[in-house]
């Protein structure tokens, strides 16, 4: 099939000297909260000029997919580009807050630190992943918070098949109390420990040393307890070395976590609010203030410190709850700069001078062209027991298990949930991929056979207009006078259905689909 030659707008970073329609306003950015003071000063004080404010599509789109995981439907960018009201930022913002994709995306972000997933090396085994997924879910669709998360996590008791949040302690490759310990300091404190001296770590791992699994009589449950017998011998410490170096007393009479989860949730702690700021930070701008999220270390310290310090203060004013700090950064000027930069080289990319253009994460990605296309997707799982049944309607963002994929999702970079870094998901693009939408048999009946490009061929009432709904569909956008020219060039004054898939699947390959920018 012969690809269109229609010009495709280039997202990736190019120092900008002028606005680039239709991609930014052509005005100086102005800070719209506490955030955005003190990054603009950081970037004056380094002599470094932030980008132009993003565009209304540009917004729209980068957006709904941050927040939702989605792709805006053409009738949401219709409406969003014509409407004047100068709040409509804001309200696009709260509306996200509340959608069902929202949940579905975030508890797809969380269940990639928790290692939510059946299959080696974490075994939780089906039924105890759909129980940890849906209490991870029902803990972001109530928008617990976030020091509440922590300690109902590090404190759980129960059966892995009836108390979701217990297969925290399952969801590790060894349940030995060290590497408890690494998974613990890896979530919750942004901190690998592979760096930490012994004795720090085994000092962190005796809080977690009298958890006791044991098996029942239903095949794969395993309940979690505090196995007091533990506490009460003769030779059981009294206190333990908590991470910062301050001692604890330990009692007989109380499970040492509730001692730790006391210790990392109360309000100074160096850790807990700056790793969780940072990580939702992380999530919404593709680099952290302190990056990679969970490499926290003295000898990597944050961009910059006051922003971070400004975040948790977000965090902590908000009562840990973590949509109201997604809004903050979210109707912020640093999270609506143009990705076209001003100002270029590693200071101006970890002070955020213009946002990041990243690919859009694989679930994402699938979803986006399947919804354009209005095709589904074919999941499978290495677990033949019991059946892991999933409908192909299923959006890949609302998968409950790791194991659960297909090769669309290998080859774009799904993590594996092995060990909860967020290294492991690769956004990197590779000559694969771009086989894969280029030539393969799987992208190109989803555009000549999706009933939704079916039905846009139909309502197309000539070329212009086809081209403008193509524009909007998958773009969020209207085309711009050269787009035009060159996409009529092409097809002539009546478009038929084999120039409209050129054109689509010209554009599915442009890293304006593929991106966030």
């Amino acid at each position: 099939m012969a690809q269109a030659g229609v010009t495709v707008q280039d997202p990736r970073p190019k120092a900008s000297t002028e606005a680039a329609a239709p991609f930014e306003q052509a005005r100086e950015p102005v800070p719209l909260c506490k955030l955005d003071q003190i990054l603009f000063a950081e970037l004056k004080r380094k002599g470094l000029k932030p980008a132009r404010p993003c565009s209304d599509a540009v917004f729209l789109r980068r957006a709904i997919l941050d927040a939702a995981g989605t792709l805006p439907t053409a009738a949401e960018a219709r409406s969003f580009l014509a409407d004047k009201a100068p709040d409509k930022r804001a309200r696009l913002v709260d509306g996200l807050l509340a959608r069902e994709e929202f949940v579905d995306f975030w508890t797809l972000r969380w269940c990639d630190a928790l290692r939510v997933k059946a299959e080696f090396p974490i075994n939780l085994w089906p039924n105890a992943v759909q129980a940890y997924h849906r209490w991870v879910r029902e803990a972001v669709r109530a928008d617990m918070p976030y020091d509440r998360m922590a300690r109902a996590l590090l404190t759980a008791s129960g059966s892995n098949f009836r108390n979701g949040s217990v297969n925290f302690f399952r969801a590790v490759q060894s349940k030995d109390p060290a590497s408890i310990a690494r998974a613990v300091a890896l979530t919750f404190m942004g901190c690998r420990t592979d760096r930490w001296p012994r004795a720090r770590l085994d000092g962190m791992a005796l809080f977690f040393s009298q958890i006791a699994f044991k098996h029942t009589l239903e095949w794969k449950e395993e309940v979690i307890v505090w196995d007091q017998a533990k506490a009460l011998v003769p030779k059981a410490p009294r206190s333990a070395v908590l991470p910062d170096g301050s001692r604890v007393a330990l009692s007989a009479e109380r499970d040492p976590r509730f001692a730790f989860a006391d210790w990392l949730t109360k309000p100074g702690n160096p850790w807990f609010a700056a790793a969780a700021a940072n990580r939702v930070w992380f999530w919404l701008m593709g680099r952290g203030i302190i990056h990679e999220p969970d490499d926290m270390r003295p000898d990597n310290p944050p961009s910059c410190p006051a922003l971070l310090a400004q975040l948790q203060r977000e965090l902590a004013s908000g009562k840990y709850g973590l949509r109201s700090l997604i809004r903050t950064i979210m109707n912020s000027a640093a999270y609506q700069l143009s990705s076209i930069p001003r100002s270029t080289g590693p200071a101006a990319e970890a002070l955020f001078a213009a946002y990041p253009v990243r690919r859009l994460e694989a679930e994402a990605l699938v979803d986006a062209i399947n919804q354009v296309t209005g095709t589904t997707e074919t999941y499978s799982s290495p677990i033949p027991e019991p059946f892991t049944f999933i409908p192909e309607s299923k959006r890949s963002i609302a998968l409950a298990d790791g194991s659960t994929s297909s090769a669309f999702l290998e080859l774009f970079g799904r993590p594996a949930r092995d060990t909860g870094m967020a290294l492991e998901r690769s956004g990197k693009p590779t000559a694969g991929q771009s086989l894969h939408l280029l030539n393969s048999s799987h992208i190109m009946q989803k555009l000549e056979r999706g009933p939704e490009m079916q039905q846009l061929y139909i309502e197309a009432r000539n070329t212009a207009d086809g081209i403008e709904r193509l524009y909007l569909t998958l773009l969020s956008r209207l085309p711009t006078d050269a787009e035009r020219a060159a996409a009529q060039s092409y097809a002539g004054p009546s478009l038929t259905k084999a120039e409209l898939v050129d054109l689509a699947w010209a554009l599915i390959n442009g890293p304006e689909f593929l991106c966030k920018h």
